[in-house]
């Protein structure tokens, strides 16, 4: 089992472990320890500013993002570049276009980009893993058969490395920021289905189901009148882990010049690869997007982390 199977199944096993242990409402207890988390905190604070500055980003942006109003005054073939100043506060890029309205409105389509991908990952992940845990779980012999026929071709993809797997998929595709999407979320389908799967067969055994079974409930009611919703919570965990890494990959993707074939629309991973010819020159150019990538992911993954461990009693300070 590679170490990346491992982990999921882990976080699988941690809702089903903690509600046995202690009898309670596991999400109640999560929650408490989250608002004493001061990474929960953190986290949940960048991705509140990321999302309010992405929606309201192309109503606050100084300028048109497109525009090339300043053109006249960088020239790139003197290495003249225009820094931070009174009307541009984040400076100008390589076109005379004005960086913070650039950076402002390209939040926007890297959240849209993170979001859809991950929707996507999610739906079709779900969609098999769910299939996968009711079929092992209640299916007999045939139930195992398709568990194992499903198993193995999301071992396979697990098995890929998510990058040159999305990289594959976009350059066959074609560039477009549909593209994008789509490759990023076919990368998360694997782990949302085997998460959901484990948590499903970890909510199989519980007493509940035994007891539904005993007195003859429909399989198709226990499966999703019960085992199904109790089994959504590390799912939801690894959403907000899987929207970093998203962005992250949607940006890697733009970078390769991957994305969406006009150049001229603004998102962090364009304006991060459009930069890097002048890096020498105007370095602030490239830092600008990179850390907004950076920081964003990083709000994404504390929280993710911090709701990992309020699940995980082992995992607690």
């Amino acid at each position: 089992m590679t170490t990346k199977t491992a982990k999921i199944d882990r976080l699988a096993e941690l809702t089903a472990r903690r509600e046995t242990a202690t009898g309670g409402s596991l999400w109640a207890e999560a929650l408490r320890r989250l608002r004493s988390s001061k990474m929960a905190m953190i986290g949940g604070g960048i991705m509140a500013v990321f999302v309010i500055i992405a929606i309201v980003g192309p109503w606050i942006a100084p300028y048109d993002p497109t525009a090339q109003t300043w053109r006249g005054e960088v020239r790139v073939n003197a290495a003249v570049f225009i820094g931070p100043r009174g009307d541009n506060w984040l400076g100008l890029d390589h076109l005379g276009r004005d960086e913070l309205s650039r950076m402002l409105v390209g939040a926007r389509q890297t959240l849209m980009v993170g979001v859809v991908s991950t929707v996507l990952g999610l739906t079709i992940g779900a969609l098999i893993g769910g299939i996968a845990g009711a079929a092992l779980s209640f299916g007999g012999a045939a139930g195992r058969r398709l568990d194992t026929v499903l198993m193995r071709f999301i071992d396979m993809m697990l098995a890929m490395p998510s990058l040159l797997l999305a990289v594959s998929i976009a350059a066959v595709m074609g560039q477009s920021l549909t593209t994008v999407m789509i490759a990023v979320g076919v990368v998360q389908i694997p782990i949302f289905a085997r998460l959901l799967r484990g948590s499903m067969l970890a909510q199989a055994g519980a007493d509940y189901v035994l007891a539904a079974r005993a007195l003859g409930v429909r399989r198709r009611r226990i499966v999703l009148g019960h085992v199904l919703p109790n089994s959504l919570g590390p799912v939801i965990v690894q959403t907000t882990l899987a929207l970093a890494t998203a962005i992250i990959e949607a940006a890697a993707l733009s970078y390769l010049g991957l994305g969406n074939p006009d150049a001229s629309q603004p998102e962090w991973g364009v304006m991060l690869a459009q930069a890097q010819r002048f890096f020498d020159q105007a370095p602030m150019m490239a830092v600008y997007p990179a850390l907004g990538i950076i920081i964003t992911a990083l709000g994404f993954t504390l929280l993710g982390e911090a709701m990992r461990e309020a699940l995980d009693p082992k995992l607690r300070s």
